[in-house]
């Protein structure tokens, strides 16, 4: 039987439609429902062209006692990846899926995390801070943003003259190499 990923999601959706059309082609594991607190977000309308259910969310529906994570238990996940999701997310669905929720950040923790430090804001503190190399890490997601154990990192280098777009590109290009390969890891080892 094939494992059950959701994936929430708050922006462009490149992670998640890379992720969908991955596991699209195996007998492994499917994507069964991509989550959004944008009604608006690119991710959703992705996820729809690819025939998978694609929803949104209140910030209070989320954290509703039973909202958010009742909508979740129906679906039954095997893994709960968050993709570019910018709310921190919800303590009562963390415990309930203990050691199955995990989040794709774009610089090597523990360097460059925290609240408020996502996408093009990581890229430009790495040249601000003349950085010689950054990367992206997969991590198991805790009550504390970009604090959860380390699953999987890989670097790259930066030039002088990169630009935070230029970095921007570079992080993409590791992120759609890796994150599904990581994900499929995790469904079924545990840990890279």
């Amino acid at each position: 039987m094939k494992k059950r990923i959701v994936i929430f999601a708050s922006g462009n959706g490149t992670n998640t439609q890379n992720v969908i059309k991955y596991f699209q082609n195996t007998n492994v594991a499917e994507v069964v429902c991509v989550f959004s607190n944008k009604k608006d977000a690119k991710a959703l309308n992705r996820s729809k062209a690819l025939k998978v259910e694609a929803l949104s969310f209140s910030k209070a529906e989320m954290l509703a006692p039973k909202g958010l994570l009742s909508l979740l238990k129906e679906r039954k996940p095997d893994l709960i990846v968050l993709a570019g999701f910018l709310l921190k997310f919800p303590e009562n669905i963390i415990k309930t899926f203990q050691n199955k929720v995990i989040n794709i950040h774009p610089a090597l923790l523990p360097k460059y995390g925290g609240k408020g430090m996502y996408g093009h804001y990581v890229h430009q503190a790495v040249v601000k801070n003349k950085e010689t190399e950054t990367g992206i890490t997969i991590h198991y997601v805790n009550q504390q943003y970009d604090e959860g154990a380390i699953i999987f990192q890989k670097k790259i280098n930066i030039a002088p003259t990169d630009t935070p777009e230029d970095v921007a590109i570079k992080v993409q290009g590791l992120e759609h190499q890796w994150f599904s390969k990581v994900i499929e890891e995790v469904l079924f080892n545990g840990k890279m």
